[in-house]
């Protein structure tokens, strides 16, 4: 299958996807279950959502592999994987906030960040309905439009971030953020990785970053920011991932890096 046949199964699975959760947000939204932390929900439409999707993609291509956040990994013999996200930003969707997404992303080689290469990718907000799709050398959208980023200097920055659910690690992050807020235009924090990962895209924000990312937080959101221009990369050299993630233009990427690995806390466990 090419990478387009790839990318519009990505897109239409997303599509379907979201249809389900804003149907089920707007009948009422119960909490299955805590996982991490008891601020770190799932919802019965989480795990539904991730079924439907799981279905649709084992139908059109069984022989993947396959990677969800709530219902685990299954190896597959094709050498692809999905990387999927039900529902991203699962307490906004639980508060009614619409800023939430399925996010589906198919990659080659084993499902870790720091070998895989992502083919193609797609982020559906169903709540404002906006549908972000890339594939590796195809670009980047919102709907029809070719997305690119934003350069900023790094004083005229709108940087966005999020925070993890153990506590030590949110603190932590908090005190970067302290550090870091006098330098930039000013902080965003909405909630959702992968939406954040478009804003990038859009330029709606000049740059990203995140400390405790799961692949499929970021599978996505990370191949349609680089596909509109950005750097997506770890902090010294290291792939983007669980450790770290940041997203901007080149330039505003390379003196954001310099800075937050300044800042960045050493120690190698990351309580999340």
């Amino acid at each position: 299958m090419a990478v387009e046949e790839l990318l519009t199964l990505a897109r239409d699975t997303a599509i379907r996807a979201g249809a389900l959760a804003a149907q089920r947000r707007f009948e009422g939204v119960e909490v299955a279950a805590s996982k991490s932390s008891p601020e770190d929900v799932v919802t019965h439409a989480d795990r539904e959502t991730e079924a439907l999707i799981r279905g649709l993609l084992a139908e059109a291509r069984p022989q993947d592999g396959f990677v969800g956040e709530e219902s685990g990994a299954d190896a597959g013999t094709s050498g692809l994987t999905w990387i999927v996200d039900p529902i991203d930003g699962t307490v906004n969707y639980l508060y009614g906030v619409p800023h939430y997404a399925v996010s589906i992303a198919v990659v080659e080689g084993d499902p870790d960040p720091a070998t895989w290469r992502a083919l193609a990718g797609a982020v559906v907000n169903p709540a404002v309905d906006e549908v972000y799709t890339a594939s590796a050398g195809g670009g980047a959208h919102l709907g029809t439009r070719r997305l690119r980023v934003v350069e900023a200097e790094l004083p005229l920055a709108l940087v966005g971030t999020g925070f993890a659910y153990a506590a030590e690690t949110r603190r932590e992050q908090a005190e970067v953020l302290v550090q870091l807020i006098s330098k930039v235009r000013d902080i965003r924090r909405a909630g959702t990785a992968s939406l954040d990962l478009c804003a990038v895209a859009t330029g709606r924000l000049n740059a990203y970053y995140e400390r405790g990312l799961a692949p499929w937080d970021h599978a996505a959101g990370a191949l349609i920011a680089a596909e509109a221009g950005a750097t997506v990369s770890g902090l010294r050299g290291a792939a983007a991932g669980r450790e770290f993630l940041l997203a901007a233009p080149p330039r505003l990427a390379a003196t954001l890096e310099e800075l937050l690995a300044a800042l960045h806390p050493k120690r190698p466990n990351l309580g999340v």
